[in-house]
């Protein structure tokens, strides 16, 4: 019944959603080429906000908890499970403050309005997911900045997204890389829930009435730990708050 309400409703929400991405695109050419970074990242902040309203049509709430635990004024590393597109909408906006800059798969930095701009002139790792000596490099480039800027850096460590919520093995080498060239960083498990469920039934229709939270987790100082130990301490920290 949900899946036959839903198909008008995902129809007004993604007219909603796409005019958003159209609109702002324009926008985020202008804040950057003309007044730099901070008024782009103001443009992209704000481009989030109302893809979250847009989410709103479809009954879908949202809780970000713990976020007044992350540090400030210091390098950051999120690393969270991935269930949807939908975490990276509400991430950046609910964290941003922290300036987040994604690893993401260099398919969406084209084709995508306001999204792939974004990605290529916001700070974002796009990488060959298939090809490490492209991939290595560019997440090293990122670590080098978020070290040097004290921003943060966002990375989904099982690859690609859980269809069912539960989570899939986390692959090391992205966050390794990020420990070891920003090495006075901290890491922040985040642990997601629910996003999965607003594409339940694939891209359309969108599922109705989902509330979404994230919890953040005790902030791990990478220099306080080997790898091995700071790796097993963020994995078990976010799957244990996972429900599934």
């Amino acid at each position: 019944m949900q899946k036959l309400i839903s198909y008008p409703i995902s129809v007004i929400y993604y007219l909603c959603f796409g005019l958003t991405l159209v609109v702002f695109h324009p926008i985020q050419w202008f804040c950057l080429n003309v007044f730099g970074y901070e008024a782009h990242k103001k443009s992209v902040d704000y481009l989030n906000f109302f893809l979250l309203k847009c989410t709103n049509l479809v009954g879908t709430t949202y809780t970000f908890e713990n976020r007044e635990s992350i540090p400030e004024g210091v390098p950051l590393i999120f690393v969270a499970n991935h269930q949807s597109m939908y975490d990276i909408i509400a991430m950046i906006w609910y964290l941003r403050k922290f300036h987040c800059k994604f690893v993401s798969k260099k398919e969406l930095g084209k084709g995508i309005p306001s999204v792939s701009y974004n990605l290529r002139h916001g700070g974002a790792a796009l990488i060959d997911r298939k090809d490490p000596k492209q991939a290595i490099p560019e997440i090293k480039r990122l670590a080098e900045y978020i070290e040097t800027n004290k921003r943060s850096a966002v990375i989904f460590p099982e690859g690609t997204r859980s269809k069912t919520g539960k989570p899939k093995e986390f692959a090391q080498t992205g966050v390794k890389i990020l420990c070891k060239s920003a090495p006075s960083a901290y890491v922040v498990p985040v642990s997601i829930n629910n996003s999965w469920k607003m594409v339940k039934f694939g891209f359309f229709p969108v599922g109705l009435g989902n509330h979404l939270t994230f919890v953040v987790h005790k902030p791990l100082k990478v220099s306080d730990y080997n790898f091995p130990e700071l790796m097993e301490k963020t994995e078990s920290a976010i799957v244990k708050e996972i429900q599934f």
